[in-house]
């Protein structure tokens, strides 16, 4: 998925979980050490993939993204939960795109005297 067609569904997806436009994005680019594996969890947001990072294995509450693995049938770009992000590469340096998407939480953001 490229970045375009992420911020393209990312408010599509967003109104169908009900949130409507009452969310905050931020770009992260994470850097994988040789054979690193970094654990992210995610369970109030969601973590869309832009980009097909070649030797890295993402696995997260929502699915599996491997462009390695012949295991799987289908790749997930969107990514909740307990995420487990692997460098497959045990010589070098690799790097994960991620917009991570933050919903508001309406009823706090109401308390708080903001809308």
């Amino acid at each position: 998925m490229t970045t375009d067609l992420a911020l393209e569904y990312i408010p599509r997806r967003m109104r169908e979980l009900g949130y409507g436009d009452n969310y905050s994005l931020r770009f992260v680019h994470l850097v994988l050490q040789p054979s690193e594996v970094r654990q992210l969890e995610a369970s109030c947001e969601f973590f869309i993939l832009v980009e097909e990072p070649q030797s890295v294995n993402i696995d997260s509450d929502m699915g599996i993204f491997d462009l390695t693995s012949t295991a799987t049938n289908e790749l997930q770009y969107e990514h909740q939960g307990s995420i487990t992000i692997t460098n497959q590469n045990a010589n070098g340096v690799t790097s994960v795109r991620f917009i991570q998407v933050i919903p508001k939480n309406i009823q706090t953001e109401k308390e708080n005297g903001n809308n």
